[in-house]
């Protein structure tokens, strides 16, 4: 009989994750597989495919033909649109068993994996409505000329993503892909694997053209690096952490690659004496916690105002300690465990470095009754100075750093006193302090009074260490497409005449 603390393996599981190329399920051309764990007992549970250049080459190939031979990128805007309904459709079929995969293999609570089907359909019918209603622009010079634009995918998209909430985010990269026409290769994260699986089965009941859709698991360092080094693939989208992001940016360089890039986070959540306290804890509390603090736009640099500081850092840490950490499968687990052995030591080195930083006022360990697994007590530290380690670099855990400030410009400066730039958080009833305050901030995204609320009409990304790039909208569209430009003579041209004498 399964123990109350035990993984809950859902029915089915896979014991192999292989390759999807061109249409159908292969394992590495070498035959190597790596272990898969789950992060509550963080014991092998099923194999991937080890992905290297040979079957990075033979996914682009299948892709590489989809772009020049198949039906794709010339279909109608309508046409692809209905095939992307048609994924939406699919994917909120699977709303159940998406999130006992994604639960199961991230350590996320069951209850926030519910949520990730619904996003990742909308993320479909939001860009298939994109591709139907976008214009292409016409110039015209009265008796002269008429100039248009026509847009073309560029070609095959190469797209990798990260563990944490790995299906929604890589539909974020694959809907408006396929939305414009091109033909992609997915590297899923080499933790998570389970749900990437999902995508060949939607997409194949979609109708989707065979090699349009190809998935290729194994490490960045191989399959990623191999994607990324393919000449016959024109474009990176790559959400990650910052080191790497600059590696790709080196290694694509030689073939002049397109690149989008979402990196990492330490984003500050400002909070002004005035502000609606109760809505502040609230928001910090959920925008650090939530999904295991393994988010990229995390508050976890939250800026007090010393009049309400004292009252704020005790109030969090009351809640912080009362947060409900347990097994993902659990209704009430608000916290569960983190991805991985090796990314939960590296939480914890951060931990034991902001002992020696700040003042511990919830967390700092393993929560008692939870002697296994990944599991981290959601941790806070105050009056964080900030050169701290716990206050510059990302943490990507249940970790957060409380710093006093005393002016509106000291708030901006501690703000942007690190390398990233990714999202911001104002909290304040002065609204005309609000806008001021958020435009001064170094940051791609900036939410006042709110946590993160995404309007996927929006730019997404960020500055400085934080990303290259922004998606959202027609600005993913303009990524995955070039613009043509066409002119066309309305009358007669006149040419200078080279050569004849009567060049004039």
């Amino acid at each position: 009989m399964e123990s109350a603390d035990a993984p809950r393996r859902p029915a089915d599981l896979p014991e192999r994750f292989d390759h999807v190329i061109g249409g159908e399920t292969v394992p590495s051309v070498s035959g190597e597989t790596v272990e898969v764990l789950e992060p509550v007992a963080n014991k092998p549970y099923a194999v991937a495919a080890a992905g290297q250049a040979a079957d990075i080459d033979r996914a682009v190939a299948a892709a590489r033909a989809a772009f020049t031979e198949g039906p794709w990128p010339e279909m109608t805007a309508r046409g692809r649109a209905s095939v992307l309904y048609r994924i939406a459709e699919g994917i909120e079929a699977r709303e159940q068993r998406l999130a006992e995969l994604e639960s199961f293999d991230t350590g996320l609570p069951i209850t926030q994996a519910r949520g990730q089907a619904r996003r990742a359909a909308e993320n479909f019918r939001f860009f298939a409505d994109v591709i139907v209603a976008l214009h292409e622009d016409a110039y015209r010079v009265p008796g002269s000329q008429i100039n248009y634009v026509v847009r073309r995918p560029v070609g095959v998209a190469g797209l990798i993503t990260p563990w944490n909430t790995p299906f929604m985010l890589e539909s974020w990269k694959l809907a408006p892909a396929l939305a414009a026409g091109c033909p992609v290769v997915l590297k899923p994260a080499e933790y998570t694997p389970a749900s990437a699986s999902l995508w060949a089965g939607i997409m194949a009941e979609a109708g989707l053209p065979e090699g349009v859709f190809n998935l290729v698991n194994g490490f960045g360092k191989q399959a990623g690096q191999a994607l990324v080094d393919h000449p016959d693939v024109p474009l990176i989208s790559f959400t990650g952490e910052s080191a790497t992001g600059k590696e790709i940016m080196r290694r694509a360089a030689s073939h002049l690659k397109g690149l989008s890039m979402e990196l990492g986070g330490k984003s500050p959540a400002i909070v002004f004496a005035d502000a609606d306290l109760p809505s502040a804890l609230d928001s910090t509390l959920f925008g650090v916690f939530s999904l295991n603090g393994e988010r990229c736009t995390a508050g976890s640099r939250i800026l007090v105002e010393r009049p309400v500081y004292e009252e704020f850092c005790s109030r969090y840490a009351e809640r912080a300690r009362a947060i409900v950490v347990g097994p993902p499968h659990e209704a009430a687990t608000e916290v569960g465990a983190l991805v991985h052995p090796e990314h939960y030591e590296r939480v914890l080195g951060y931990v034991e470095t902001g002992k020696a930083e700040a003042t511990l006022l919830a967390g700092g360990g393993r929560p008692e009754h939870l002697p296994e697994g990944n599991y981290l007590a959601p941790t806070v530290f105050a009056d964080v100075p900030p050169q701290a380690r716990i206050f510059r670099e990302e943490i990507f855990g249940p970790v957060v750093a409380i710093t006093p400030f005393d002016t509106e410009a000291e708030a901006i400066e501690l703000a942007n006193a690190v390398d990233y730039g990714l999202a911001a958080y104002v909290w304040t009833t002065d609204l005309q302090r609000g806008h001021r305050v958020g435009a001064s901030i170094d940051a791609g995204m900036v939410w006042l009074n709110s946590h993160n609320i995404r309007d996927l009409r929006t730019p997404f990304g960020g500055v400085k260490a934080s990303g290259l790039g922004k998606e959202g909208g027609e600005r993913s569209i303009d990524f995955y497409t070039n613009e043509h430009i066409i002119h066309v003579a309305l009358g007669q041209v006149h040419t200078p005449r080279f050569g004849t004498g009567q060049s004039s």
